[in-house]
């Protein structure tokens, strides 16, 4: 094997050996899941909490459903602009924290005379 191939190698080796313990990583720091969640703020507004719900508001919708949702879109299962490119950046582990973080999340309360 050639230096350059061998070089090539050790960092794979090395990003496989970073990327699988990140699970473990993320179940320990109370942050992680936030963190992955925040991506989801731009569009489904701060703590999931949309601003006339389009698009929805997430915050404190059951986590099965938002999981089986999440999954939906990244096998394309489920039409969508945009979820279904956003969802293919994450492991199903990853799927597991984004959508226990907004199932503990409070709903915004609803507005008087809206």
């Amino acid at each position: 094997m050639n230096t350059q191939w061998r070089a090539a190698y050790s960092v794979a080796a090395f990003a496989v050996a970073i990327l699988a313990g990140t699970a473990p990583a993320q179940a320990q720091d109370p942050n992680a899941a936030r963190a992955l969640a925040a991506t989801c703020f731009t569009c489904h507004g701060t703590e999931g909490r949309s601003v006339g719900d389009v698009p929805p508001s997430i915050a404190g919708r059951e986590k099965a459903v938002l999981l089986q949702l999440l999954k939906d879109f990244r096998d394309g299962k489920r039409p969508a602009t945009i979820m279904h490119q956003q969802a293919k950046g994450y492991t199903d582990a990853q799927f597991e924290f984004i959508a226990g973080y907004f199932a503990n999340v409070k709903p915004a309360p609803a507005r008087a005379g809206y």
